[in-house]
């Protein structure tokens, strides 16, 4: 048998917000490797899915990653899934993939299962780009932040990036320093959830709806930056 890893997107949010494929990739793993089987559990318990789960995240160590690859070597298949989204996006499944590949070479087949992802889902209702954008993903905590936030004003396509909400008000104090005033920026947080909300406005706008909701400065967000010409 082929061994496979099937890199399945999961909802970000809303749990009907999962495909018929998924499911029926689930049902048929040997393996879910999880980011947080706590997390993985809920989901798999909403659609009575009854299959052995074992965490995988950025802290694990190789002895992990050898027991996962195992079981590929067996050939059996796996399905990896990320907490909320398209695993492998800035997320460490993408460092389990190469290792798989560098073990089992053309012998590992990977599939990827297309579903929710919270980045094409905050920029569908942006109304900020037609074509092309730049993803940053989680930008570093402190070596290379000012460097790159001058990048991001100067980039002249639409820009997105993931941040926590322990830094999103810094991150918006950087976007005011270096971006031209009036351009636009776009926020995203519980995205599909009850309290979904989309804010698209100049920073000090922005910076001026957090400050007063300070409440709301929770979860992940997904920032995006407009285009000079928006």
């Amino acid at each position: 048998m082929e061994p496979t890893i099937y890199v399945v997107a999961t909802p970000i949010g809303n749990m009907k917000d999962i495909t018929l494929r998924a499911i029926d990739t689930l049902l048929s793993a040997d393996l879910i490797v999880c980011e947080d089987t706590r997390v993985t559990k809920k989901l798999l318990q909403e659609y009575e899915i009854d299959k052995p789960t074992i965490s995988y995240h950025l802290h694990s160590k190789l002895s992990k990653i050898d027991e996962i690859i195992a079981v590929l070597k067996e050939g059996k298949n796996i399905a990896l899934v990320s907490d909320a989204g398209t695993p492998c996006i800035s997320d460490p499944g993408s460092f389990l993939i190469n290792k798989a590949r560098e073990e089992l070479g053309d012998e590992l087949k990977v599939v990827p299962i297309p579903g929710p992802s919270a980045l094409t889902t905050a920029l569908s209702a942006s109304g900020f780009t037609d074509s092309s954008f730049l993803f940053l993903g989680f930008l570093p905590h402190k070596k290379g932040r000012e460097t790159l936030f001058k990048e991001i004003a100067a980039s002249e396509r639409p820009v997105v990036f993931y941040e926590s909400p322990h830094r999103f008000m810094k991150s918006l104090e950087s976007l005011q320093e270096f971006l031209q005033p009036g351009r636009k920026i776009g926020v995203a947080r519980e995205l599909t959830k009850m309290f979904e909300e989309i804010k698209i406005g100049t920073v000090p706008e922005i910076i001026d709806y957090y400050t007063q909701n300070a409440d709301k400065v929770r979860g992940e967000f997904v920032v995006m930056v407009g285009s000079a010409n928006i």
